[in-house]
């Protein structure tokens, strides 16, 4: 039996990738001037970016209800699913997560009976970063892989996921508190880009570049670097505003050498809503590092112990 994936809309994976591998979503809640949206449903990515600089207030987000997880997995019922894969944003920038166990456990109570399985996976990434792991087991579930297997697999490769994040809103990432305002102030002076990755489950900024040409130089120089080609059979590229960006770095990627396929996807209202306009993203899987190995350790020695 095919394992049913879920994932909360922060995935921000294209409609076209959602409908190929018949994803489910659960959509994040977005507050513009008073008023609730649900993220992909009651507004669009392009209304929001184009919209976003003459709101009054700034937008706010708020974590999936979790009756929008169940009725997915209601909906994963009704298809014939007896397995149901969810694979949700960082626990450590979102609540996300944790309203997916919330779901998990309401609908057992309400249907004690069910015999569907049901697994949630904190992906420990943002934006298309679950959403590279989203699409990577729908691949796996093409090519035969079992529940089990897609739930190891999720749980060992998703510490090497590798983000990186620039802006040129720089007020978005002081109001989300990774900027401080006098770093923002001396940024703005200087056009100078921060450019963030993931630690420890949370976006931290690993370096500071002035202008575009250096943010595309840093991002193909990290990733020939760091990329594990066997793992890496496909790279996203996300954009908030600005689609050109995304097809300069894929460009600049493929020049590179890379040989795998290239994704361009925009990210959506919920992660705009932090991210502003003008960001730029690049998802990857990266060869084994020293969080990762330590990680293994300490799942070694907790199965051994069991």
């Amino acid at each position: 039996m095919k394992t049913k994936l879920i994932a909360d809309s922060t995935c921000d994976l294209s409609q076209e990738i959602l409908n190929r591998y018949n994803i489910c979503l659960a959509p994040l809640v977005v507050t513009i001037e008073g008023k609730e949206y649900k993220d992909r449903i009651d507004i669009s990515n392009d209304e929001f970016y184009k919209n976003l600089m003459t709101f009054k207030t700034y937008p706010t987000t708020s974590m999936p209800s979790p009756e929008s997880y169940i009725e997915c997995i209601k909906g994963a019922i009704d298809q014939g699913y007896e397995k149901v894969l969810c694979i949700c944003m960082s626990s450590g920038t979102s609540g996300s997560y944790q309203s997916a166990l919330l779901a998990k456990e309401l609908f057992f109570e309400q249907n004690p009976d069910s015999n569907i399985e049901f697994q949630v996976i904190d992906s420990v990434s943002m934006s298309h970063g679950s959403g590279w792991l989203i699409m990577k087991c729908a691949m796996l579930i093409e090519e035969g892989y079992t529940f089990e297997e897609l739930v190891e697999y999720c749980e060992t490769i998703k510490y090497r996921i590798k983000h990186f994040l620039s802006v040129d809103d720089l007020d978005s990432l002081i109001r989300s508190g990774r900027l401080s305002n006098a770093s923002g102030v001396i940024g703005k002076l200087l056009n100078v880009k921060p450019i963030m990755s993931m630690k420890n489950t949370k976006g931290a900024v690993v370096a500071k570049k002035r202008g575009s040409k250096q943010v595309y130089n840093y991002y193909v120089q990290e990733f020939i670097n760091r990329v594990d080609y066997e793992q890496t059979n496909f790279v996203i590229v996300g954009y908030t505003s600005d689609i050109n960006k995304a097809e300069n770095l894929k460009a600049l990627l493929i020049e590179a050498g890379f040989k795998g396929q290239v994704y361009i996807m925009q990210m959506g209202v919920a992660v705009g809503t932090h991210v502003g306009l003008g960001g730029l993203s690049m998802f990857f899987v990266e060869k084994p590092h020293e969080d990762f190995i330590n990680h293994m350790k300490e799942k070694i020695i907790s199965h051994i112990h069991k």
